[in-house]
């Protein structure tokens, strides 16, 4: 898992270097990696499907008892196999799609970026492992979203994206954190458990189990684009058709239910009145109802899939939180497959015929039949049309079975979901069907033709696999889903994906109503016009106070907020900076006394202190004093260099003879360069009036007060041995331990050995920054090589393509 992991890492790094030399196949060659991957994960579906796991660790943070653990089992499994294999498909889908791209190979590696940091979230066990990589997968993402960075909405989409998941992965890290706490005082590690897999049940029981669900699930729902945090999720299709097929139908959009469902069984109280179950089926039927409701009013083709995949998330959060592993897993499975293949047919049809809009074309099965036929067998799995041996039905019945099992929620949680259905059949329609075989209302704004073989094999060979899926489930649907509800379930289990005369012959309430919702769906789409109209002042609503707008109202809040506090904070004027700076340090001191209920004891030991001491504490005190009072800057310049050569003398007394020495050459240099700047300045003038005078002197006089008690406070107090003694001791051969750092500077060792990590990372600070100024130099030497017509050239080229 961890070579899967590097191999990924290293090969992010090197796309571009491949989309330059590989040319057309650069393609192939990207997706035989993760294909690779992916078929390793695939032979370890014997070892897991009983209940096994394979765990990988490695020694990350050993003093603070920290391992970088790696767990496949079924739950993970599932996932791995989703991201290896379609990441795979759409690498090569990608290959084709992005043909001519000028920055194609930024693209790959982003897109392979982002398939290894989701890749480590399924597969890692610890808990802060598992937050970097999850952390990980929203930078990548956003990276992607915003690829088409020249356009607006790729830019505002992925900024939305961000913030959304951004801030609930920070309300999730807290969560994390007091989960982790909560199990060690239950486990009695005082600690803390750190590994998932060591989590123990139980933790409802815990006094702040409100505060670990309520954390978690933020994290979890503004990740999986639950209601009302559903709408970063139809912003984010301004990214390319493969960046949504990956990421917005099988990949990070199921992050958030991958975890939901990682703890469910450490979370659960085991009824549907619980906290954890109660959230998840009230934010999973809600989700469910609004997205597939809002996906009928839609017309642009990834838009609409935009919200039916909110409606298919719901839909997933709830059959976890109803107890029914078999039925999420098997959905999981399914959508991944018929949505992964709708969104790449969407993308498809925009780089074949230009078109976008669903409601406007029609007859281009006879232009594109590979790709119509992918459409319709994708479609009809989406609607789960009754009888139909695809994946969707299969996953629709138990979806249907589980609404019918849901006690005193029954009535509700059917009638939600008969109503989804209906309108995700209206969806499949007229995304399935309808662009290909429906009536087209113009001519394409291209000529329509077949797509290129790699764009063609994902989405076929994912049609194809919707019918294994439901006709040979024991193939791979039935191990996979079998050993995914186990790890949701905690415990045995086994699924049953049968297609067989039960469907058939049975006449049951699911299939009724499942034969109802096929039958209200179609109705929609032929009475469409109608539909839209009845529900206009919904829509209407929603765009006054729906929740897309209060994140624009919330923004706007923040950025005039932000003016406002940089209009007082930040005016301009070095003096407010000061005073509130003084302030706000003297009123952190004010608020440490009113909790403490004293003052610190101040030591006044100045028994040893010499006549040279006193010699140069008086200097100092008496040039700084003399300092406000000149109105020559050459004289101030020199007092103020009293007070610097003071304290280089104070540094040698002391035992610093290279602070010293440094201290003498800095002052010097500052003197010289203070004299040569303010030479033909004029003198001193008094800008402000006697009162702001005494207030300054006040202030200045009582944080200067404050700080030398705080000074000769701390230095009265010794809470832990001085490290002096071990420099000295381990910076020559003597020491007993036989390390040594071998040198008699303890400045330079300090620098170069005890805080070498410290040091290195300053460096490389520096050698970014230097890298940075040679490259923005180098810009402006390249600029100014261009002749002015021809820059003028580019930008009005420019301007013509932003309009």
């Amino acid at each position: 898992m961890m070579l899967s992991l590097a191999i990924l890492a290293l090969l992010s790094v090197a796309a571009p270097w491949v989309c330059r030399y590989a040319g057309p196949a650069r393609g192939v060659v990207l997706a035989a990696f993760p294909l690779g991957i992916g078929a390793w994960f695939a032979s370890k579906i014997p070892a897991v499907a009983d209940g096994g796991a394979i765990v990988e660790t490695f020694a990350w943070l050993p003093e603070l008892g920290l391992e970088m653990t790696f767990r496949l089992d079924g739950l993970g499994l599932l996932f791995a196999l989703l991201v290896t294999l379609i990441g795979a498909g759409v690498l090569l889908y990608a290959g084709s799609y992005m043909q001519g791209h000028h920055q194609i190979g930024r693209f790959f590696s982003y897109l392979i970026g982002f398939m290894t940091s989701m890749l480590g979230l399924v597969l890692a066990d610890n808990l802060v492992l598992l937050f970097i990589f999850w952390e990980l997968t929203s930078i990548t993402s956003y990276l992607l979203i915003g690829f088409n960075h020249d356009k607006k909405e790729s830019r505002s989409g992925a900024l939305q994206a961000l913030m959304v998941t951004g801030l609930g992965g920070l309300a999730m890290l807290a969560g994390l954190v007091v989960l982790a706490f909560a199990a060690g005082d239950l486990a009695g590690v005082p600690g803390g458990v750190w590994n998932m897999s060591e989590l123990p049940e139980g933790l409802s029981g815990h006094a702040h189990y409100p505060w670990i669900v309520a954390l978690v699930l933020a994290g979890c729902l503004t990740k999986s684009a639950q209601f009302p945090f559903h709408f970063w999720l139809p912003s984010a299709m301004a990214a390319p058709s493969p960046v949504s097929a990956y990421l917005h139908s099988s990949t990070m959009v199921k992050a958030g239910v991958y975890l939901i469902a990682r703890l469910h069984p450490n979370l659960a109280t085991g009824t549907a009145e619980g906290l954890w179950e109660g959230l998840l089926i009230g934010f999973g039927a809600t989700t469910m109802f609004v997205g597939a409701y809002l996906a009928t009013r839609q017309t642009l083709y990834k838009r609409l899939l935009a919200y039916s995949t909110v409606s298919s998330l719901g839909v997933m959060v709830m059959l976890i939180g109803m107890g029914h592993p078999d039925a999420a897993a098997a959905y999981i499975l399914a959508h991944a497959m018929f949505k992964g293949c709708l969104f790449l047919v969407a993308g498809i049809v925009d780089h074949e015929a230009g078109e976008k809009d669903v409601a406007e074309i029609g007859k281009l099965f006879q232009a594109m039949p590979a790709t119509g036929l992918a459409a319709l067998l994708a479609g009809i799995s989406m609607a789960g049309v009754p009888l139909a041996p695809l994946a969707g039905f299969v996953a629709k019945e138990k979806m249907i079975k589980a609404g019918l099992d849901a006690g005193p929620l029954t009535a509700l949680l059917t009638a939600l979901i008969i109503a989804a259905g209906s309108f995700t059949v209206f969806i499949a329609i007229m995304t399935g069907f309808k662009p290909f075989f429906g009536k087209a209302q113009r001519e394409p704004k291209k000529h329509a033709h077949e797509a290129p073989w790699p764009m063609l094999a994902a989405p076929v060979i994912l049609a194809v696999l919707g019918i294994v899926y439901a006709l040979v489930p024991a193939l791979f649907a039935t191990p996979v889903v079998t050993a995914a509800g186990e790890a949701i379930k905690g415990g045995p289990f086994e699924a049953a994906l049968r297609l067989d005369a039960f469907y058939y012959y049975e006449i049951s309430l699911a299939l009724g109503l499942s034969l109802l919702a096929t039958l209200i769906g179609v109705g929609i789409y032929f009475g469409r016009g109608l539909w839209v109209k009845a529900t206009s002042p919904f829509a209407k609503l929603d765009g006054v106070v729906g929740p897309a707008k209060m994140y624009d109202y919330a923004m706007l809040g923040l950025t005039k907020g932000s003016w406002a506090q940089t209009r007082v904070l930040q005016n301009g004027s070095l003096q407010v900076y000061i005073k509130m700076t003084l302030v706000a340090i003297l009123g952190m001191f004010a608020w440490a006394i009113w909790r403490t209920g004293s003052l610190p004891s101040v030591g006044t030991n100045f028994e040893r202190t010499g006549l040279l001491e006193w010699v140069l504490i008086i200097s100092i005190a008496v040039s700084a004093i003399v300092a406000t009072r000149l109105g020559s800057r050459l004289a101030t310049v020199a007092v103020l260099g009293v007070i610097g050569y003071a304290v280089a003398v104070v540094f040698a007394l002391y035992g610093g003879p290279d602070a010293a020495m440094t201290q003498f050459a800095v002052e010097t240099l500052i003197v010289v360069i203070f004299v040569l700047v303010v030479y033909h300045l004029p003198r001193f003038a008094v800008y402000s009036g006697l009162a702001v005078r005494v207030m300054d002197l006040l202030l200045a006089a009582t944080f200067g007060g404050v700080m030398a008690c705080l000074v000769l406070a701390a230095g009265s107090q010794e809470l832990f041995a001085p490290i002096s003694a071990y420099f000295n001791e381990a910076a020559m051969p003597e020491t007993p331990d036989g390390q040594s750092a071998y040198g008699r500077n303890l400045v330079n060792i300090i620098l170069v050995d005890f805080r070498s990590v410290d040091t290195l990372g300053e460096l490389v600070v520096l050698g970014i920054a230097a890298i940075g100024v040679y490259t923005l130099m180098k810009l402006r030497d390249d600029h100014e090589g261009v002749p002015v017509a021809e820059r003028e050239g580019d930008e009005d080229q420019s301007e013509e393509g932003d309009a």
